[in-house]
């Protein structure tokens, strides 16, 4: 594997942006607030935590509210990862069967605070959100601003390809070295959490392939025949074996998208010229696979387009931008990011999320 982000590669579907810009001067520049869509009951045996944080990663600080709470680390849940460099605020549990509310404000880090906290009868569960709010500053931009305001009507109108974003591969693409080796049988990885880890890494990788091929092929926002489409909103989907202007018309209006494989054992559901196309860009990549197919997991779907209908733009100095937007549950600011604008010490590159 390479020493350089894994999605610098992959194809644009608006082309490379003209426009540069650097992302993260500070955290405060990167902001991400969970999103819900359904309410706290008050009463249970688990104490759901509101935290904000700051230059902090989730991991860590689930680790240091399991510590202030005095129960094993396993005891804590949250529902995903966000980013270290960002200023983020969203949802903690911590399962206390028949025990009193710690004070969470003892041993408080300046890195993150505890804002509110929330009985509740469930634990929180990895993807339970509705999805993600984002405000991204982009500052020293460089170039015809207009662009910026033409590029993010372009997303609006046709979305953005659904890639997985840099995160899922580890610094520098690691988990993916790691997971050919563990899936080639040369690395033995006992540990269950690192062991997930790699095989989404590799699932990651393999389904940005495909959906590469389809960005390439401008293919990706429309049906081909032998499609397997996802409802929006859901999980559903449907195989369409014909393709008709009533088809396409649903995915022009978002009402469906097509989808790429999330590899695992069993027979894909697309069949035809997108089964050929999927069968064909995964035998480039045969350790992951037979690795995914080995290790248990079923064939699943993922949309390949991502809307982003509701993006705001602002401009509140001059060579300064402020993007606001959101994502469901599950998608990358990346993917968005990487469509606008091109940080210059990585010319050629897309900003992460």
């Amino acid at each position: 594997m390479t020493d350089v982000d894994p999605i610098i590669s992959l194809p644009y579907a608006h082309g490379q942006p003209r426009l540069m810009g650097r992302l993260r001067t500070t955290p405060e520049d990167f902001q991400v607030r969970e999103e819900l869509d359904f309410s706290l009951d008050g009463a249970g045996e688990h104490a759901w935590l509101w935290v904000r944080k700051r230059g902090a990663n989730t991991e860590w600080v689930a680790k240091r509210l399991a510590e202030r709470a005095g129960v094993a680390p396993s005891a804590v849940s949250y529902a995903g990862l966000k980013d270290r460099h960002a200023v983020t605020e969203q949802w903690f549990s911590v399962h206390l069967p028949g025990r009193a509310e710690p004070d969470w404000t003892v041993g408080d880090d300046p890195d993150f605070t505890v804002l509110k906290a929330v009985r509740h009868s469930r634990k929180l569960r990895r993807g339970a959100l509705s999805g993600n709010a984002f405000r991204i500053v982009i500052r020293e931009l460089d170039g015809d601003l207009t662009e910026l305001e033409n590029r993010l009507n372009l997303i609006a109108t046709h979305g953005v390809p659904h890639y997985f974003g840099e995160q899922r591969f580890g610094r520098e693409g690691g988990n993916l070295e790691r997971a050919a080796a563990m899936l080639s049988g040369r690395e033995k990885v006992r540990d269950r959490h690192r062991r997930g880890l790699y095989l989404s890494a590799a699932r990651s990788e393999l389904f940005n392939a495909v959906l590469a091929r389809r960005v390439h092929d401008q293919s990706w926002n429309r049906a081909l025949p032998g499609e397997v489409l996802m409802l929006a909103g859901s999980h559903s989907i449907f195989a369409a074996t014909e393709v008709d202007e009533t088809l396409q018309q649903r995915v022009a209006t978002f009402d469906v998208h097509p989808t790429g494989p999330l590899w695992g054992a069993g027979e894909l559901r697309s069949s035809g010229a997108v089964r050929e196309l999927e069968e064909a860009v995964a035998a480039t990549l045969p350790v992951f696979r037979d690795g995914l197919a080995a290790a248990g997991l079923a064939q699943e779907r993922r949309a390949l387009r991502l809307a982003v209908p509701e993006a705001t733009l602002e401009f509140p100095e001059p060579g300064t931008a402020i993007i606001s937007f959101r994502l469901p549950a599950g998608a990358y600011a990346t993917t968005v990011l990487r469509e606008l604008v091109v940080e210059p010490m990585t010319s050629g590159s897309a900003a992460t999320c």
